[in-house]
């Protein structure tokens, strides 16, 4: 078998614990009625989907979410509603994430994500997890401190599942998919990277997938 060189890691239930209940609560406080019926833990719908496939601008979501929501919804509020899905920052995947790269992994992030999520995670307030959110002069880290490179769908106009997301990973990173080990808490999403030719591992959220990484590499 190939030696493993690239780690490509999911976001929401790995390198964070997700927490889709809160999400949906913070929509819903923010007057989105409907909302469970289109939020997901891994793939979304709707207005959402298409935020985070890259067909809407955070700008045309936003707007989009206030005619929903009957009144005016400013950026930091549509943030404050994908934030909850944001449960915490396990600071023993930081450390791992931390010591993969010690030990000579190139580490990708692979995530179905949107501009209101990254605006917090690719700030200094990310490592703080929940924590950093509410603090006005974060003293921590981005979460492109952790990461070689990070391939975010609203950016690259794919999702997961799509096969077409993984194999554009793989160009870019110029890498067989034999050298490459995806971590991701959904079993679709693992599917779909097996299919390609990717060695997976699919821990369920919030899981401790530290104890166990190296069984894989």
């Amino acid at each position: 078998m190939e030696k493993i060189r690239t780690i490509i890691f999911d976001l929401g239930g790995v390198v964070m614990t997700l927490d889709q209940p809160e999400a949906i609560r913070r929509f819903k406080e923010l007057g989105i009625s409907n909302v469970e019926e289109i939020l997901n833990p891994y793939r979304q719908s709707g207005i959402f989907g298409d935020l985070e496939e890259g067909l809407i601008s955070a700008d045309t979501f936003r707007d989009e979410l206030s005619k929903m929501a009957g009144r005016p919804l400013s950026f930091e509020e549509c943030r404050y509603g994908w934030l909850g899905y944001c449960k915490s920052v396990p600071q023993r995947n930081l450390d791992m994430l931390q010591q993969l790269r010690s030990e000579g992994y190139r580490l990708v992030l692979l995530s179905n994500t949107n501009p209101f999520m990254m605006s917090w995670a690719m700030s200094p307030a990310f490592s703080l997890g929940t924590e950093g959110m509410e603090d006005p002069n974060p003293q921590g880290h981005p979460i492109s401190d952790y990461f070689d490179a990070c391939y975010l769908s609203y950016q690259m106009k794919l999702m997961k599942p799509n096969e077409t997301f993984f194999r554009s990973v793989l160009i870019e990173e110029q890498t067989p998919p034999s050298a490459c080990l995806f971590i991701d808490d959904s079993p679709r999403n693992v599917a779909a990277a097996s299919q390609v030719g990717i060695h997976t591992y699919c821990p369920e959220n919030g899981e401790d997938w530290t104890k166990k990484i190296h069984q894989y590499l």
